[in-house]
Parts: C-alpha cells; sequence; structure tokens
C-alpha cells in the first residue's frame, strides 16, 4: 500500500471504528470506548484537515460558518425545543456551552463536508458523461441538485444515526420518540450549510471525506442492527 496521505487517514479511521464496533458490541469495556467518543470525533475532523488539498480562508471560513451555524442551531434546539424538538445532551460529548457540546458542532462540520464531497464528486462524474454524450446541465439545476441532493445525504446520515446515539447515551430525546421535526431542520439547516458549500472556493476533491462518510455509516448500520 502506497503510503500517501489519504491511505493513512483511511487507516487510522478504519482501526478506531472498527476498534469502536468491537469494543462496544463484544467486550466489557463498552462504556470505555463510549466515553471515548469525542476523542474519536476530534480525530476524524483532524483528518479531514490532514487529507484537505490546499487549505485556505476559504476553506477555514466553511468551517467557522458550520461550527457555529450548528452550535446555535443546537443551542436553540435545546433550550427552547423550536428546532428538532424536545431533547438534551448528556455528559458523554463532553464540554458544553448554553447544554450543547462544544464536539456537536465539529460533527455538523464533519457531516456536511463529508456529505458536500460526495454529492460534489458524484455530479462531477455524471456531469463528464453528460458531455460525452453532446449533453449540458444548466448552472442553475447543478447548483439545485447539489444542495438538494447533500441536504438528503445529510438528513439520511442523522436517521442512521439517531438510535444508536440515543441508545450510547449522547444525547436524549423526550418520551423516547425521535420526532419527523428532527429531520426536517436537518433537512433545511444542512441545505443552507451546502450553499455556502457550493459557493465558497476551496478544493472539493477530499477523497477521504467520502470514505469516512462511508465508514461512519457502517459504524452506526452494525451497531444498530447488532445492538
Amino acid at each position: 500500500m502506497k503510503f500517501s496521505k489519504h491511505n493513512i487517514a483511511i487507516s487510522i479511521a478504519l482501526l478506531f471504528h472498527i476498534s469502536g464496533t468491537i469494543g462496544i458490541l463484544f467486550t466489557p469495556y463498552k462504556n470505555w470506548f463510549i466515553q471515548n467518543t469525542p476523542i474519536n470525533l476530534c480525530l476524524m475532523a483532524a483528518l479531514l484537515f490532514y487529507t484537505q488539498i490546499k487549505i485556505n480562508k476559504a476553506f477555514i471560513a466553511f468551517v467557522c460558518v458550520s461550527f457555529t451555524v450548528g452550535m446555535v442551531t443546537e443551542i436553540i434546539g435545546v433550550n427552547t425545543g423550536y428546532l428538532f424538538g424536545n431533547y438534551w445532551y448528556t455528559n458523554t460529548m463532553g464540554f458544553k456551552i448554553f447544554n450543547v457540546p462544544l464536539l456537536i458542532g465539529v460533527q455538523w462540520f464533519v457531516t456536511i463536508f463529508c456529505c458536500g464531497i460526495a454529492v460534489n464528486q458524484l455530479h462531477d462524474w455524471l456531469q463528464k458523461k453528460y458531455e460525452i454524450q453532446g449533453l449540458m446541465i444548466s448552472p442553475t439545476i447543478q447548483f439545485l441538485s447539489l444542495i438538494i441532493d447533500g441536504a438528503l445525504l445529510a438528513t439520511f446520515f442523522d436517521f442512521i444515526m439517531e438510535p444508536i446515539a440515543i441508545h450510547l447515551n449522547y444525547w436524549q430525546w423526550q418520551n423516547n420518540a425521535i420526532p419527523f421535526y428532527n429531520y426536517v431542520c436537518w433537512f433545511i439547516i444542512s441545505l443552507l450549510l451546502l450553499v455556502a458549500f457550493r459557493f465558497l472556493p476551496f478544493n472539493k476533491h477530499n477523497q477521504f471525506a467520502i470514505h469516512l462518510l462511508i465508514i461512519q455509516s457502517l459504524f452506526f448500520l452494525i451497531l444498530r442492527n447488532f445492538i
């Protein structure tokens, strides 16, 4: 295996998620693995930075916007119930500001960035296929497709994650019921963040981001089926 940045990052991500899966499902140290979730999340975010080509001001701006919007909406949601529904965070995710862990802002960046990269790569591939056939897609359709497809993907990821996050005690919902309104808010907020993703001029070909999205999705799907 060639020791490129992407291969190193993928290997580390696989190691941590496979270890976490085994530790949670098959060892008596389940709580230890759960309590160290913040380390895993911070490391995955760091690996996205490590593998990003040409980190510029626009990329940093996107990180800041994703983190800030994620935190603000979650603070509103937790403290008022106006967004997402009635829920609260436990202490598993670490230090909180206004009852929301700082790591939740990090997770918003990771999720939106990975979904944006995945959809952008898919659209680039489709665009080339259309060009070979002598067809063109209008810029408006390309833009709408990117943000809508990306928002749907981010919302689907949240759908996969929610039951396991509750089981692992990352957060809890009132009456143990996840409202449909939660997914509506996820879609709308993701849509807005993907507008920023689309227009901020930074490199959008981070292959590790696609692999990380797949790895995290498989992690939650496996736990969802076997816990």
